[in-house]
């Protein structure tokens, strides 16, 4: 499995199960950082695409990851030791849960926090454990995601997800039910004539008036939107 190289940094993805999609790239590139963060937190780190993109966005002193599968972490720690931010980038192996537990008790709290969530239910579980469990909530609900993350980000602090749209307005309620208020949404899909296939969501303690988006990722095969182009030149090399 080839390296996927960016404008400022290089991920190597081939130890873990789930390689670099969109979606990562989409959340990295869009989601709200608020005023100078001090500290940041990539829930489920994957390659660690997120909080590389995050250290090449902003100056945060710290950039935690927290990633449960044992290769997908040793992936995450050989890409930020290889990157230019290594000095601010940590990765943890541990469940979310264990970790938000932990860090609720230290009173660790994080200014911005990111996740690009596993999102498919057990039904459709395959036979290669680790993209299961990379890829399905058996291994960590919306639940215990917004649970955990309404305990570690601080008062003025920014949770941003991509999720798939079917769930948008689940994920809303549950994130209501744990004081977290939607405050920006991006409704993402492929081509002007498809279908909307994912949310992105920007949730926050405070109550502010949501911001609404919509975002079409290509003109036609391999054409890509001005304003698709426009969120992520800074990132893809081509862009």
């Amino acid at each position: 499995m080839k390296p996927f190289k960016f404008k400022e940094f290089t991920v190597h993805q081939d130890k873990t199960a789930m390689k670099i999609g969109t979606d990562a790239v989409l959340l990295g590139a869009w989601c709200e950082l608020g005023e100078f963060p001090d500290s940041i937190l990539d829930i489920g780190s994957g390659t660690g695409v997120i909080s590389l993109m995050l250290a090449q966005r902003s100056d945060a002193m710290t950039i935690d990851a927290v990633e449960i599968d044992e290769n997908a972490y040793e992936q995450t720690v050989e890409n930020f030791e290889q990157s230019d931010w290594g000095d601010r980038l940590f990765c943890y192996s541990a469940s979310f849960n264990d970790f938000a537990d932990e860090m609720a008790e230290e009173e660790e709290i994080y200014d911005v926090i990111v996740s690009n969530p596993p999102f498919y239910t057990d039904d459709f579980e395959t036979k290669d454990e680790a993209r299961n469990k990379a890829r399905f909530t058996s291994s960590l609900t919306f639940e215990a995601l917004l649970k955990g993350v309404s305990k570690i980000l601080s008062e003025r602090g920014l949770f941003s997800v991509i999720i798939p749209y079917k769930e948008e307005a689940k994920f809303v309620q549950l994130a209501k039910e744990n004081r977290l208020l939607v405050n920006r949404v991006c409704r993402v899909k492929g081509n002007e004539t498809s279908e909307i296939k994912r949310s992105m969501l920007t949730f926050s303690f405070q109550e502010l008036e949501v911001q609404e988006e919509n975002l079409v990722i290509e003109k036609e095969r391999h054409l890509y939107t001005d304003a698709y182009i426009e969120l992520t030149k800074d990132f893809y090399l081509k862009m």
